[in-house]
């Protein structure tokens, strides 16, 4: 096996992993995954806590019926509403609701405290994580501000 198909295996084994101790933190805390925390994020940086769906699928990497699927279950328990637009009936946004603003700052907590941990020092320093995001950028990987 090749050098270059062995780094991006183990990304992918890392990527594995890092999402399954996100879930066991986010669910244990919280009830949501790392899928469902990710969503909400976005709609939280978002202009008035909205987008509409097509743009929340652009930005997550998903097709427009995965962000329907994701945002569905958060819609039943309250964290998310569905939104009409006044001017055009094809268009839908999806909006936090206060109780799913409230909620996004617990998770929040709970996410950068996680984060901390798996990038914890002395294992990781300042310029390990400062290189690590860059080469992460590189290979196109955004974080939640889109940089």
């Amino acid at each position: 096996m090749n050098e270059s198909l062995d780094v991006v295996l183990r990304l992918v084994r890392a990527q594995a992993a890092l999402v399954r101790r996100f879930d066991a933190r986010l669910g244990g805390l919280h009830g949501v995954s790392l899928s469902d925390f990710t969503l909400l994020l976005r709609l939280g940086q978002a202009p008035g806590g909205r987008m509409r769906r097509v743009d929340l699928a652009e930005v997550l990497g998903l097709t427009a019926s995965g962000v329907t699927r994701g945002l569905a279950p958060l819609e039943r328990i309250g964290l998310v509403t569905r939104e009409p637009d006044a001017r055009d009936a094809r268009v839908a946004y999806a909006s936090l609701t206060g109780t799913g603003r409230r909620r996004l700052r617990e998770m929040l907590a709970t996410a950068e405290e996680t984060a901390t941990d798996v990038l914890a020092v002395p294992a990781w320093g300042k310029e390990d994580v400062a290189v690590f995001s860059d080469l992460l950028s590189r290979l196109g990987g955004t974080g939640p501000s889109g940089r």
